[in-house]
């Protein structure tokens, strides 16, 4: 994969809303918090677009993005938000200039459409990461994982992620590129264009709001395309919010995911603080080599880009 160089003083970091639309007030903190990291902020009157749910319609949302990637200035890229949209767009971008100007692509949620894109057509190491809707106006709460997360893997391109052992994990260690991200548009891109390639990957998904039955039927769509067949190891983030039916599915998401991977023998951690969980949602680099250990007491992850 492809490194993009690490950010330094005086950066530039665009703000492009690919999915859902977003207002100039949300906006303000995350711009005051690149300010603060002496980045210089990249904001157009065109992310405050609208169309229906959207931030503008899909031409426009295509052509923002389509600046930023082809400049040559911009070092990041900065998702706004999730929310749902970003597929209608990932083919209407000519992203060969990053194959030639690597920049860092940074979001979560949704944003993981264009990271499996990228992956696949560009060969890009991205970053999944907290977004600027996450960002909170008080500024006492930016020493939190997930903006800390944010800053080291942009300046230092480092990523070291520890938590205490669940008793579903499966205790092991391996080493290989980090792959996946939200677990509903990684099975949304099964059999396209922008589909993930799985194979000696350490896989990592996380989802939110959801219906534990849903859950079981991705899981199973994963297994029966073989994308959890041949993994060196698998990853679960944070599983927020989870349904259930009046009657029981009789089984917690995570469990689902554990059955669903009882055959192979690949090390397997649960609850990795990484997802829909506000400020603890550590930054992950995406294609990027990690090492993962998982022991009877902790899991621990690192990489370095």
């Amino acid at each position: 994969m492809n490194c993009p160089e690490r950010l330094h003083p005086g950066s530039r970091v665009a703000l492009v809303a690919t999915a859902r639309k977003v207002s100039s007030e949300e906006m303000q903190p995350a711009i005051a918090l690149l300010r603060s990291w002496q980045l210089e902020p990249v904001v157009e009157a065109g992310l405050y677009c609208e169309d229906n749910q959207m931030a503008g319609d899909d031409t426009h949302r295509a052509a923002l993005l389509q600046r930023y990637v082809d400049d040559d200035s911009i070092d990041a890229i900065l998702c706004a938000r999730g929310g749902y949209g970003t597929v209608h767009i990932l083919d209407r971008v000519d992203y060969s200039s990053l194959r030639r100007h690597p920049k860092w692509i940074i979001g979560y949620s949704d944003v993981t459409a264009l990271h499996s894109h990228l992956a696949r057509h560009c060969q890009l190491a991205t970053l999944h990461a907290t977004m600027p809707i996450n960002i909170p106006a008080d500024t006492s709460q930016w020493d939190s994982p997930a903006i800390t997360s944010l800053h080291r893997a942009l300046f230092e391109g480092t990523v070291e992620i520890e938590t205490p052992a669940s008793p579903l994990n499966r205790v092991g260690h391996c080493q290989a590129p980090v792959v996946g991200g939200n677990l509903s548009v990684l099975y949304s891109l099964c059999g396209s264009s922008s589909d993930i390639d799985t194979d000696g990957k350490i896989l990592f998904i996380e989802d939110l709001d959801e219906y534990l039955y849903h859950i079981d039927r991705m899981m199973q769509n994963l297994k029966r395309s073989g994308k959890l067949e041949r993994l060196k190891g698998l990853v679960v983030g944070a599983m927020s919010d989870m349904h259930d039916n009046t009657i029981p599915f009789g089984h917690t998401a995570e469990e689902i995911v554990r059955d669903t991977v009882r055959e192979y023998d690949y090390p397997v951690a649960f609850h990795l603080p990484v997802g829909h969980i506000g400020l603890d949602n550590h930054a992950l680099l995406l294609g990027v080599d990690a090492t993962l250990d998982i022991t009877d007491t902790h899991t621990h992850l690192s990489q370095s880009c």
